[in-house]
């Protein structure tokens, strides 16, 4: 069988077909974890520039992604935030073939699925698992298409390979790796604990065939005396005879974007800040346009979780949700609306971007049950704008000028919703292309669907100041999130064998 990208359906292959997609290839290495956060995206991206500092074209690949962070391609499409931030390490632009399956839970127990980019429907966790089988030849074209244009592509793997229940049609972990016979390294963050078990544990729960295809063992994120380890590292190596690759140092304060997890850390070190706050919403997603400002010396950044005290600040940032309606239902149920009111009343700003922007309104209407169960909700009524969600996304990147004071913006739009109403008149982003967002007549209220609005620093020194901040600090935050990769690429070749690593590929 073979994947078709126009119809998401199968077909019997021919010959030809079927030797492209059965090719063995000796050019991919696959990073998986023992657990969820256990450095996967970290290693892959490090591992990347490192490969690329080295004059070899490098391509990033994650067969199966599940995060609410995403970030709009090329081509067009949408794939997962950390797949993006690998490309940047490369030096690529992001492409859908780098993350063909993503998923973006809408609940506890289903999720929208992407492949190729584009939205195909939502499906509870039985219905992906039935189909599966068609989603695995969407990778194993992705990877194909990948294969024939770089030297060496870099696999990062979901969550644990060694999930009983998730092993039976899994494309994510050793099922891919069987799949492309690709070698695998195994990391294990040892400041969560336990992490010999977590090596081990793994190891013994995989078939004898994934066993061998294990090549070495990384531990990440270790803190003290690397002398105190040695006698466990020994162990391991016997008791396994797997070789332990390297031990990355715990690197604090390294800022690499997450694939979902939320940095709340602020760095803010300065008298004259700026307070910010921004809500956490049960289904926020793209939290990383926060991260110029988390990053920001002059800015003191909260995240404000579920039951807790609201604290004064000058500027109030609503994000985006990938359930609107129920995230809007969420800040009503904890009070936002009646802090919202008393925060204008004292002179604060609000924004809204995206799912933040369209709450911002007076109404959203999901007719078809896009999100949820059909119907509608009421917005804060701060802008006269109704919303309608549609089945097909607005996915664009955009480029334009703050109609603030004309400072340069660029950023993405992913979003299901259209936006129509008066509010639109007075907009907040102008570009060749199109008029974007809103602004209150009184100036203190600004909406977007620009994702990535504090990246540019023309931008994010214009909005600072509009929110009360003097003497802005300018921060080139492409320039910090290029200096990261490149501490964390040095940090890699200082504690990791990268020779062996090399020879696997």
């Amino acid at each position: 069988m073979y994947f078709d990208a126009k119809d998401y359906t199968l077909h019997k292959p021919d010959n030809k077909h079927r030797d492209k997609i059965n090719r063995m290839t000796t050019k991919t290495l696959m990073i998986q974890g023992t657990t969820s956060d256990a450095g996967k995206s970290i290693l892959v991206t490090g591992l990347c520039r490192v490969l690329k500092n080295r004059g070899i074209k490098v391509a990033p690949f994650k067969p199966q992604n599940m995060a609410l962070n995403s970030a709009v391609t090329s081509d067009g499409g949408e794939i997962g935030r950390a797949q993006a931030v690998q490309a940047q390490a490369c030096g690529l632009e992001p492409h859908t073939d780098m993350n063909p399956v993503l998923l973006k839970p809408n609940t506890d127990v289903g999720a929208q699925v992407i492949i190729h980019g584009k939205a195909l429907d939502d499906m509870n966790a039985q219905t992906f698992h039935e189909y599966k089988t068609i989603a695995m030849q969407a990778v194993l074209e992705s990877h194909q298409r990948l294969s024939e244009q770089y030297d060496v592509i870099l696999v990062e793997g979901a969550g644990s390979p060694a999930e009983i229940n998730l092993r039976d049609g899994d494309i994510a972990n050793m099922g891919f790796a069987e799949a492309v016979n690709c070698p695998v390294i195994l990391i294990s963050d040892i400041d969560r604990g336990g992490v010999f078990a977590h090596l081990v544990g793994t190891l013994e729960l995989l078939s004898p065939s994934e066993q061998n295809r294990i090549k070495g063992f990384v531990i990440n994120r270790f803190r003290g005396d690397i002398a105190l380890l040695k006698s466990g590292l020994d162990w391991l190596e016997n008791r396994t005879q797997k070789s332990v690759l390297g031990v990355l140092p715990y690197l604090h304060g390294l800022h690499i974007e997450a694939e979902d997890a939320l940095n709340a850390q602020s760095l803010s070190n300065e008298t004259n800040t700026l307070k910010i706050i921004v809500p956490v919403l049960p289904r926020m997603s793209n939290h990383t346009d926060f991260d110029p400002l988390r990053l920001h010396p002059q800015v003191d950044f909260e995240y404000i979780p579920h039951n807790t005290a609201i604290p004064p600040c000058d500027l109030v940032i609503l994000p985006g949700s990938k359930s609107v309606r129920a995230d809007l239902e969420y800040l009503y149920k904890n009070n936002w609306a009646e802090y919202l009111q008393k925060h204008l009343r004292y002179g604060g700003k609000i924004i809204g971007i995206c799912g933040g922007f369209q709450m911002l309104g007076t109404g959203i209407h999901d007719p078809s049950g896009i999100e949820g169960a059909a119907g509608s909700a009421h917005g804060f009524n701060y802008f006269d704008m109704q919303t309608k969600l549609h089945k097909s996304k607005q996915l664009h990147n955009r480029k334009g000028s703050l109609c603030l004071n004309n400072a340069k913006v660029s950023g993405y739009e992913i979003h299901a919703g259209i936006s129509e109403g008066a509010a639109l008149e007075h907009p907040a982003i102008m570009s060749d292309e199109n008029c974007d967002g809103a602004i209150s007549s009184d100036n203190n209220i600004l909406g977007t669907y620009f994702h990535g609005l504090f990246n540019e620093t023309e931008a994010c020194n214009a909005i600072l100041g509009w929110a009360g901040l003097e003497q802005v600090e300018s921060v080139d935050y492409f320039a910090l999130q290029e200096m990261e990769i490149e501490r964390l690429a040095g940090c890699i070749e200082d504690h990791l064998d990268v020779s062996s690593i090399l020879e696997f590929i």
